[in-house]
């Protein structure tokens, strides 16, 4: 093009590399899904598969801590008011939950090539509601006067939290966020 020329026609306009700007958010999301991604893959097929999904699908709507808080309560006659109040909370935290999803609406995870092990409730995936009932539980049942040791419980809670990264249904910060909403639920439906 001559010298003084203004510009370049529109056809052979050298092209610019466009600066890729990211977002913190953004930029979360993607490692989210590698993540989830590794963690996925790692339970794919098998013996074990079967066996998660049955364990995360006993976490639905909190009916695993439900049983555990029905036979505490039946078993122990001492603690029974502990069991009955660690029940009431898992239930007001896994409708806290859903109330939680619809304000904030986020989608479920899609991993290309990689279907979910199983269905929802819902599409909506923040925060867990198997984590919050987990961690809910885990507050009343092993927290302060809980009469179960906090080492399992909160180890059978993070379980079923991270069932639901292996069977593909949930980001890394919908089951932290989980965790956080649901021990602070517990501390609030169910002051020691």
């Amino acid at each position: 093009m001559p010298r003084g020329c203004a510009s370049w026609p529109t056809s052979i306009r050298p092209r610019r590399a466009r600066a890729r700007h990211t977002s913190p958010a953004q930029a979360v999301r993607r490692a989210e899904l590698r993540l989830l991604r590794v963690i996925r893959m790692r339970f794919h097929g098998g013996g074990g598969q079967r066996a998660l999904l049955l364990f995360t699908r006993a976490g639905e709507h909190g009916l695993l801590w439900q049983a555990v808080c029905a036979a505490g309560a039946l078993a122990d006659r001492r603690n029974r008011p502990v069991y009955l109040r660690a029940m009431a909370t898992v239930l007001g935290a896994y409708l806290a939950n859903i109330a939680l999803k619809y304000v904030v609406r986020r989608r479920r995870p899609v991993l290309e090539g990689l279907a979910p092990l199983t269905s929802t409730v819902t599409s909506l995936s923040y925060p867990s509601a198997h984590s919050t009932t987990s961690f809910a539980a885990a507050r009343v049942l092993a927290g302060g006067d809980g009469p179960l040791p906090a080492a399992p419980t909160y180890a059978l809670a993070s379980a079923m939290a991270f069932s639901r990264l292996c069977v593909g249904v949930h980001y890394p910060t919908d089951i932290a966020a989980g965790a956080v909403f649901g021990t602070a639920l517990a501390d609030l439906l169910a002051p020691r």
